[in-house]
């Protein structure tokens, strides 16, 4: 199942500090993968669920897939925008979008498309997504499954 543009946009705000940018300034490659996580982890804590609540539920999120395009660096001190849309949700995954834009001028400098498995904290064997979590996710503007 798709989702179109009906889901609200997520965005999580974040500097660039010294420790993200190499000897020339500029942010680390790897770097915008973190700042992709962070924003993942901030957009389940805006729908009510905290990764350490989830932990205690058995449940976990890790990212199967990952795909990324570097557009435009970023620069130390740069505040930057950080998206995480969910695209589709599956019985056991969700696939975010994601965009790091400096907020500044809006520039998009990367992006990126994550396939996260749900799964058991204690097996690492794959779960169901909790009803509640679909629900949350529905209810901010992702349609069902099936639609």
């Amino acid at each position: 199942m798709r989702a179109e543009s009906h889901a609200q946009p997520f965005s999580h705000r974040c500097r660039v500090y010294y420790e993200d940018t190499d000897a020339g300034g500029i942010v680390y490659y790897v770097n915008y993968l973190k700042f992709m996580e962070r924003a993942r982890t901030e957009r389940l804590r805006s729908l009510g669920f905290a990764q350490s609540q989830l932990v205690g539920e058995d449940l976990l999120f890790v990212v199967h897939s990952s795909e990324a395009r570097y557009l435009s660096p970023a620069r130390l001190d740069d505040e930057l925008l950080v998206s995480a849309d969910v695209i589709e949700i599956k019985r056991a995954s969700l696939r975010f979008r994601q965009q790091v834009r400096r907020a500044g001028d809006g520039e998009l400098l990367c992006e990126g498309r994550f396939l996260v498995a749900c799964v058991r904290a204690k097996s690492l064997k794959p779960r169901p997504i909790p009803e509640s979590l679909r629900a949350a996710f529905v209810e901010s503007g992702l349609p069902p499954a099936g639609e």
